[in-house]
């Protein structure tokens, strides 16, 4: 998608008098040259897809490893028993963040959101709220175009593969677009959205790709959980009113900046941090071994 910064957006915002939404929207139609109502219908589909990993969730199904599987009803049994410290619509987010994690490393249908390893953080901040408010799918696709926006921006301008920059660029991108989508959803101004998004981001800079056994399983699964409730957190302070001191195309250019100079062994190489561990190559030389 042809968005070059978040400036772009916010130009086009001002000069236009449309929403942030709909200048993505704009944006689809003319680059994938489709008709609003055929790019609406699509993003209405990736919705549902989202809504669809969610609901077909099965706690019985377990990874290639057998290490993921099964926590996403854990999380759920004990939110039910009511006596969490997040309360319930948190709850409710760390436990779809689970559930979408867990398919993916299941080898189920999840959206990739902006990539599979990061699938569960979108839909773990907007299946919870769509469900609680009962608000019609139109708000929450309107939404979604929103983190597009964001997603195309951070993708042009700096990463989005834990191969190209670490976690940050995976879950860092994926909290950044589902805070800017909550904020949106929660009538927040093109500035708000802005703050967000530099806040969410800049809360997960640095964070490296070390999948144990080169598996989008280990740690790669709980740190949806992370970036969905880092989304929610730096929403709410947008909200408040509350800034991000350092604007947020410079943001994105720094997360790009780290990447690039990260060590290869923490890019998704499964050469280092967690997946060189004494667990990690256990389970490595598991798996080597099963295949065999």
């Amino acid at each position: 998608m042809a968005l070059d910064s978040m400036q772009e957006i916010f130009d086009k915002i001002e000069k236009t008098g449309k929403p942030f939404w709909e200048i993505v929207l704009d944006t689809d139609m003319d680059e994938r040259q489709v008709t609003r109502d055929a790019s609406f219908e699509k993003m209405r589909k990736t919705w549902r897809a989202m809504l669809e990993t969610d609901t077909t969730y099965r706690a019985d199904r377990k990874s290639v490893s057998g290490l993921v599987g099964g926590d996403g009803r854990k999380m759920r049994d004990y939110a039910a028993v009511g006596n969490t410290l997040s309360g319930g619509y948190i709850s409710e987010v760390i436990s779809v963040a689970l559930c979408t994690g867990e398919s993916n490393a299941c080898m189920r249908r999840i959206v990739a959101a902006p990539t599979a390893g990061a699938c569960g953080v979108l839909p773990a901040v907007l299946i919870p709220l769509w469900w609680q408010y009962q608000m019609p799918e139109e708000e929450v696709v309107r939404a979604l175009y929103v983190a597009s926006g964001i997603g195309a921006v951070i993708g042009y301008k700096a990463c989005l593969a834990g191969a190209s920059g670490g976690c940050q660029a995976e879950i860092g991108t994926a909290s950044a677009m589902a805070a800017g989508a909550l904020t949106a959803l929660r009538g927040g101004s093109a500035a708000q959205i802005g703050n967000a998004v530099a806040m969410a981001l800049k809360n997960l800079l640095g964070l490296i790709c070390d999948p144990v056994a080169g598996l989008v399983e280990v740690p790669c699964v709980k740190r949806n959980v992370v970036g969905a409730v880092n989304a929610v957190s730096c929403a709410d302070m947008a909200m408040a009113g509350i800034e991000s001191r350092v604007p947020v195309d410079q943001v994105i250019d720094c997360m790009g900046d780290v990447g690039r100079r990260m060590p290869v062994e923490f890019r998704e190489t499964a050469l280092g941090g967690l997946a060189a561990t004494p667990f990690g190559l256990s389970v490595k030389q598991k798996m080597k071994q099963n295949k065999n």
